[in-house]
């Protein structure tokens, strides 16, 4: 893609996953190819049901749950780690190819923040994988990251039905 772009959202707020699955929809529904990757999510929530019906759309997740980070074991550290760095591999594999015009890389932020991810995979995409854009999401992002975005939108908490007790509901969160 022509001027290709590197686009980071992040914050406390809702809407990070759900603004690169529009973007993903978007670029999907101008005939261009998208590889969308979500790190540290198992489940398979509706936005990726519905995005793996879409053609032009490849999803790549973890394919098990392993809870929160805070939640986790060393063991599940190092198994959410192993696969996340697998998918990493394979989303490097399909940019040489030439395979895909938008990499979603949804959770990286955290994944790497965390140390659940190759940093050093990360910095090789966002560097030598010119001409695609690149959408990343997640919380607290690194300054490395923050100084590679073209683009920064930064989803801030105000108010959330958690903070009163209710659970994320289908279709909604999930």
């Amino acid at each position: 893609m022509e001027q290709a772009k590197i686009h980071l959202y992040h914050g406390t707020g809702k809407g990070k996953t759900t603004a690169a699955v529009g973007l993903s929809i978007r670029m999907a529904g101008a005939g261009k190819k998208v590889l969308f990757v979500q790190f540290m999510k198992g489940n398979d929530s509706s936005e990726m049901k519905i995005l793996r019906e879409i053609p032009k759309i490849r999803v790549i997740q973890v394919g098990k749950q392993y809870g929160f980070s805070w939640n986790m074991d060393a063991e599940g550290k190092s198994g959410i780690t192993e696969r996340h760095n697998e998918m990493l591999k394979e989303a490097k594999q399909i940019l040489q190819a030439g395979e895909t015009d938008l990499l979603v890389l949804d959770e990286i932020v955290s994944a790497s923040r965390y140390d659940m991810a190759d940093r050093e995979l990360v910095r090789y995409i966002l560097e030598e994988c010119k001409g695609v854009e690149i959408v990343m999401t997640g919380r607290d992002p690194e300054e490395y990251l923050l100084e590679k975005a073209d683009y920064i939108t930064e989803m801030k908490a105000q108010r959330h039905p958690y903070e009163k007790g209710l659970m994320a509901r289908e279709g909604i969160e999930w």
